[in-house]
């Protein structure tokens, strides 16, 4: 195993047990508005600081760069660990039990680890650049579907960006009409990871932020699939508008998506 990556699964095993034992204890969780439709609680805060404990101990010169605290600058600028300790704040606030811990290790620019850790369910999604992407240990590849007909497809509400409403409900009619059905889950880290996983053939979202989407994009390229932007660029690291899936799933996407997307999201 990735030296750093068995410290990201230890990392994020520490915040996962964390997160489980104060969703069965709501009367902890004390919760405020940080933006427009954007929570954050004490238990977000208290994983990200059991990560970058974690994360100091064995590599105290690297930069970690998290959703609550921003960068925390290192001596060792190439090297980047990218933290969400909460993905899906809002589901953990309304216990529904879908959420996860994602951590991401960015050497010169370039994901090279990835962990996104579901703890309601136990479930560890792990990467390593150039040596596929694993769900507890077992090898994951993602689905096989040749075209959009009988696809499950997962979005995200664009909720903090809502000026690009109208574009993504004609994106999201368009879509709809060519595949089977959509799962709209309040975690683009396990969207991605269940992209990988062929639990979902593909995935598409407005806006996020790197910390959202930097572990679930190395396990959908490790098993197989691709990752882009609404042009099928790679601006998605800037504007964090995001298509992922299989190659032949996100190509017959992009061809949906194409007339309805606004000059803001063809960026």
């Amino acid at each position: 195993m990735h030296p750093m990556l068995n410290i990201a699964v230890r990392a994020a095993r520490k915040a996962g047990n964390l997160i489980a034992r104060n969703y069965e204890t709501p009367d902890a969780v004390e919760a405020s508005q940080k933006g427009s439709n954007d929570f954050v609680t004490n238990i977000d805060k208290e994983a990200e600081r059991l990560i970058v404990e974690t994360i100091r101990k064995s590599y105290p010169q690297h930069t970690i760069i998290t959703e609550e605290a921003g960068e925390l600058a290192g001596e060792d600028a190439d090297i980047q660990w990218v933290i969400d300790p909460l993905d899906g704040t809002t589901n953990f606030i309304k216990r529904l039990p879908h959420f996860a811990v994602s951590i991401a290790v960015r050497i010169k620019g370039r994901t090279e680890v990835a962990v996104v850790y579901d703890p309601m369910r136990n479930e560890l999604f792990t990467a390593t650049r150039g040596q596929g992407a694993q769900l507890n240990g077992y090898r994951l590849r993602g689905a096989s579907s040749r075209d959009l007909d009988g696809t499950i497809l997962a979005t995200g509400f664009p909720f903090k960006a809502k000026q690009h409403a109208e574009s993504y409900m004609r994106i999201v009619s368009k879509l709809f009409t060519r595949c089977a059905d959509f799962r709209r889950t309040g975690s683009a880290a396990l969207d991605l990871a269940y992209v990988a996983a062929g639990r979902v053939d593909g995935f598409f979202e407005i806006g996020l932020r790197p910390w959202d989407f930097a572990g679930g994009e190395l396990l959908v390229r490790e098993a197989g699939g691709l990752v882009c932007d609404f042009t099928g660029g790679h601006n998605y690291l800037t504007t964090g508008n995001i298509v992922a899936g299989n190659p032949r799933v996100v190509k017959n996407m992009l061809a949906e998506m194409r007339d309805e997307l606004s000059e803001a999201l063809k960026r």
